[in-house]
C-alpha cells in the first residue's frame, strides 16, 4: 500500500493537498475505462413463422387475459390468486431485495466517511498521543474519508451486474405470474371436466342399476343366463367405481386450486360449465422473434447473461491497482472545554494506490471462473429459447388436433346415442337380447367420458399456447 499526502494542523494548510486532488480527479475519471466485454444480445436464428401456425395476424399473447377468459368466476379466482398466492408474494419480495442491493451497489460511487469520538469513561485514565502533538489527549473526534476512483470500471461493472440481476428477478416475478394464472385456469377447467364426467358417471350408474334389476328378474325367470347377469353387475360396479374416483379427484383438485388462491382447502364455486366456455375463433401465434421480447423466462435468462458478462469486467478490474482518495480529519484536546478551540485540529489526506501481489494468481483464476460462468449462462439462455419454441409448437399442434378430435368425438357420441336407442327398440321388439343394449351403453359411456376430456384439453391447450407465447398476464 502506497500513500502520498501531508499532515497539517491548521485550516490554511488544509487547502493545498485537497486542491491538487480536486484538480487531478477529472483527469483520472476521463482516463478511466471499464474492463471486460460490453454485453450485447447473442444472435439467435429464428424462422419467419411457427411450423404449426395456421392463422395469421397479431398474436393472441397481445390480448389481456380477461379478454381471453370470459368466465366471470374464473376471472374472480385469477384476481384472488394474484393478490394472495404465497409464491407470488415471495417473488415480489425478492424483487424488493434486489432493488435494495442495487442501491447498495450505487453507493460505491460515493465517498465513504466514518466518524469516531472518544473520551475517558471515568476521570482521567490516560490519553491518546498523535504525531505532532507531544501531550497525550484525552478527548478527540475524527472523521475518516475513503473514495475509490473507478479507473478500471470495477464499480461501473458492479452496478451493471446489480441492475441486470434486478431486471432478471423482475422477469422471474412475471414468470411466476404467468405460471400462476395459467395453473389457476387449467385447474378450473379440470374441475369443470370432473363435474361433467361425474354427472355422466352418476347417470350411467342409475341406468346400470335399472339394468341389473331387470337382469336379475330375467335370471329368475330363466330368460338369461348367470353369465349375462354377471356382466350387468360388472358394468354397474364399474360405474360406481368411476363415481368414487371422480369424487376423490374433484376434492383433491379443489384443494390444489385453494393453495394457488392462497387459501386453506375450500369448495370452489363454478361459473360456466365446460360446454359453455367461449373459445376464440382463431389463435394466431405471431412471429417467433416476438418470443425474445415477450417471454419472461427468456428475458430472465438474457438479463442473467448480462449480469454474468459484467462480472467478467469486475473480476478483470480486481487484478489492477485500486486508486483511492483518503482523508483523515480530527480535533483533539486534553480538556473537553477546549476541544473546539483553534489549533486543536489535525488531519492528513492524499491519494492511495493498492494492488494485488501474492494473490495475483488467484485473481486471474477468478476471472477465468467468471468467464466460464458466462459461457454456462449463455448455453442456458440458448436452451431456454429452444424450449420456448418447442412449447409454442407443442401448444399449436395441441390446439389444432384437439379441435379436430373434439368435432370427431361429438359425431361419435351422436352416433352411439342413436345406436343405443335402436338397441333398446330392437330389444323391446324381441329382435335381439339385452346384451346388445349393454354394449351400446358401455360404448356411449366411454365416448362421453372421452369427449369431456377432449373439451377440457382444447381449452387447456389455448391457455398453454397463451402461456408459451408469453401472454401479458396483467391484472385487470
Amino acid at each position: 500500500m502506497m500513500t502520498s499526502g501531508m499532515t497539517w494542523d491548521s485550516r490554511e494548510r488544509v487547502r493545498s493537498p485537497w486542491a491538487w486532488i480536486l484538480l487531478l480527479l477529472p483527469t483520472l475519471l476521463l482516463m478511466s475505462c471499464a474492463m471486460g466485454p460490453d454485453y450485447s444480445r447473442p444472435h439467435i436464428d429464428a424462422s419467419d413463422r411457427f411450423r404449426m401456425a395456421e392463422a395469421e395476424g397479431q398474436s393472441i399473447a397481445n390480448l389481456p387475459w380477461w379478454q381471453l377468459i370470459n368466465d366471470e368466476q374464473l376471472q374472480h379466482l385469477i384476481k384472488q390468486a394474484l393478490l394472495q398466492n404465497k409464491d407470488l408474494k415471495q417473488a415480489v419480495a425478492s424483487v424488493e431485495e434486489l432493488q435494495a442491493r442495487l442501491g447498495i451497489a450505487r453507493m460505491d460511487y460515493l465517498p465513504k466517511m466514518d466518524v469516531n469520538i472518544n473520551a475517558p469513561a471515568f476521570g482521567r485514565l490516560g490519553g491518546f498521543l498523535f504525531p505532532g502533538f507531544p501531550t497525550p489527549y484525552s478527548y478527540f473526534g475524527q472523521a475518516t474519508l475513503n473514495w475509490e476512483i473507478d479507473v478500471w470500471g470495477r464499480v461501473r461493472r458492479s452496478n451493471e451486474a446489480a441492475l441486470a440481476d434486478l431486471m432478471a428477478r423482475e422477469e422471474n416475478r412475471r414468470a411466476v405470474v404467468l405460471t400462476l394464472v395459467s395453473s389457476v385456469a387449467q385447474s378450473y377447467f379440470d374441475l369443470l371436466q370432473f363435474d361433467m364426467q361425474l354427472d355422466i358417471a352418476r347417470n350411467a350408474l342409475r341406468s346400470w342399476e335399472e339394468s341389473v334389476a331387470l337382469a336379475q328378474a330375467q335370471l329368475r325367470g330363466g330368460i338369461i343366463s348367470r353369465l349375462d347377469s354377471d356382466q350387468f353387475d360388472a358394468e354397474r360396479a364399474n360405474a360406481a367405481a368411476r363415481v368414487a374416483e371422480l369424487q376423490r379427484q374433484m376434492v383433491q383438485k379443489e384443494n390444489e386450486l385453494s393453495v394457488l388462491l392462497g387459501n386453506n382447502p375450500v369448495t370452489i364455486v363454478r361459473g360456466r360449465s365446460l360446454t359453455e366456455q367461449v373459445l376464440p375463433p382463431e389463435v394466431p401465434a405471431g412471429l417467433p422473434s416476438e418470443l425474445l421480447e415477450r417471454r419472461p423466462d427468456i428475458l430472465q435468462a438474457e438479463k442473467t447473461l448480462a449480469a454474468a458478462t459484467a462480472r467478467i469486467g469486475m473480476a478483470k478490474a480486481a487484478r489492477f491497482p485500486r486508486l483511492t482518495i483518503t482523508g483523515f480529519l480530527g480535533v483533539a484536546s486534553p480538556a473537553l472545554s477546549k476541544i473546539l478551540l483553534s489549533g486543536s485540529e489535525f488531519g492528513v489526506g492524499g491519494l492511495g494506490l493498492a494492488g494485488p501481489l501474492l494473490n495475483a494468481q488467484s485473481l486471474g483464476l477468478e476471472q477465468r471462473a467468471a468467464e466460464a460462468q458466462a459461457k454456462q449462462v449463455l448455453a442456458q439462455y440458448e436452451q431456454t429459447i429452444l424450449v420456448a419454441f418447442k412449447e409454442v409448437e407443442d401448444a399449436l399442434i395441441a390446439v389444432r388436433t384437439a379441435n379436430d378430435q373434439r368435432k370427431a368425438q361429438e359425431e361419435q357420441v351422436e352416433a352411439l346415442r342413436s345406436a343405443l336407442n335402436v338397441s333398446n327398440l330392437r330389444y323391446q321388439g324381441g329382435i335381439t337380447s339385452y346384451v346388445d343394449v349393454l354394449l351400446a351403453k358401455r360404448n356411449l359411456f366411454d365416448a362421453e367420458f372421452a369427449l369431456t376430456a377432449t373439451r377440457r384439453l382444447h381449452l387447456a391447450s389455448i391457455i398453454q399456447l397463451y402461456k408459451a407465447l408469453g401472454g401479458g398476464w396483467t391484472p385487470g
